[in-house]
């Protein structure tokens, strides 16, 4: 289905001599990934930050939708299997935490949280954590304004049960995107955490990107330095009020990320305050057809199937667990964890056996 607008197409941005086609300017965007121009990712020509902002970008506009206020009718059966109980929750824990990367270099699977501001992204780390705590904690500071509370690349080690060593698994959190405005973040930043340079704690800013002579930039990231799967983190309360150009930015990370052979998923974030018999009892999910039908939106939003889109409901207000909630968010980390995977075993090693000395 397509919901783009048809518009007449110049080039906009530059990735070095090729030309990137883009629908042209209907209006000043709300959204924009900051610029770096003097990276060799930048954005349109060389020119000054003050001109940048004042260039137009494309757009990307859904139609004219709102949420009934009217019951929606349930479907009869969940269009995904799904099992709520607690022997689920036990089975998905185990996997989890058991899971250690198909690759004969001892590393870790590090998914990269991408997302707008207030998407969810530090609730999604500490909901994941608190199941395995068993209990509600804040691990990842978590913020309540319009500005990202995440200002640094932290990486967070998903510990299993107490006693238990840590998963195969590290979210990465990272300062959200933004608005219009000069966020600290550019896509140059983002490719330079994707490909494993930025250091862990490295505060983004605008003026200052990663570089060679950034304090503690890695030059020669090895394996366990380099990001191997994107989750993109959208808020399903705003799928159909978010910036029009948020679209064009989603698809140019999309682009540039799959040229990088990095598998993405998306989270769906915040089901609880558009679907009210989901918010009261969470097995309603898949039963659903309003969240259905902002599943389908996300992906049309970020550029892929539904099928890489899996809703979450992060613990926000709750003091205790709810085993329902533990299985779905837990079933999505299961959903990041097969698609991280995915790049090992397209990057392993290749083993062709012992080296023969013919003595020729």
């Amino acid at each position: 289905m397509q919901n783009l607008t048809e518009e007449k197409t110049r080039p906009f941005f530059s990735f070095g001599s090729a030309p990137f086609e883009c629908p042209a300017p209907v209006a000043k965007p709300a959204f924009a990934i900051a610029e770096d121009v003097n990276s060799p990712f930048t954005l349109g020509s060389n020119v000054s930050s003050t001109e940048n902002k004042k260039k137009k970008t494309s757009t990307y506009t859904f139609p004219a939708l709102k949420l009934s206020s009217a019951p929606q009718p349930k479907l009869e059966s969940q269009w995904r299997e799904m099992e709520w109980t607690e022997e689920q929750k036990a089975s998905l824990m185990k996997t989890i935490s058991s899971y250690r990367p198909s690759c004969h270099e001892r590393t870790q699977a590090r998914v990269l949280l991408l997302g707008p501001v207030g998407s969810g992204k530090s609730s999604f780390i500490s909901s994941v954590q608190s199941v395995f705590n068993g209990r509600v904690t804040n691990r990842a500071m978590v913020g309540t304004s319009s500005t990202s509370f995440t200002k640094k690349l932290q990486s967070f080690n998903i510990h299993g049960q107490k006693g238990e060593d840590p998963t195969g698994l590290v979210l990465c959190d990272i300062v959200g995107l933004g608005g219009g405005e000069m966020t600290g973040l550019t896509l140059h930043d983002i490719l330079s955490v994707i490909k494993g340079h930025a250091p862990e704690g490295h505060k983004f800013s605008a003026d200052q990107p990663v570089r060679s002579e950034t304090v503690g930039y890695i030059k020669k990231p090895g394996l366990k330095d380099k990001i191997h799967c994107v989750a993109f983190v959208v808020d399903a309360s705003k799928i159909l009020t978010y910036p029009k150009g948020l679209g064009t930015t989603f698809r140019l990370l999309r682009k540039h990320i799959s040229d990088l052979d990095i598998h993405q998923v998306a989270l769906l974030t915040k089901i609880d305050q558009i679907c009210p018999e989901t918010a009261e009892d969470v097995t309603q999910v898949y039963k659903s057809r309003i969240i259905q039908d902002m599943m389908n939106k996300a992906g049309d939003l970020l550029g892929m199937s539904t099928s890489y889109v899996v809703p979450v409901k992060n613990y926000s207000s709750e003091l205790e667990l709810n085993v329902n909630n533990d299985v779905l968010l837990l079933r999505a980390v299961d959903h990041i964890l097969q698609y991280a995977d995915l790049y090992f075993q397209d990057n392993a090693p290749q083993h062709t056996g012992p080296k023969n000395d013919l003595g020729v």
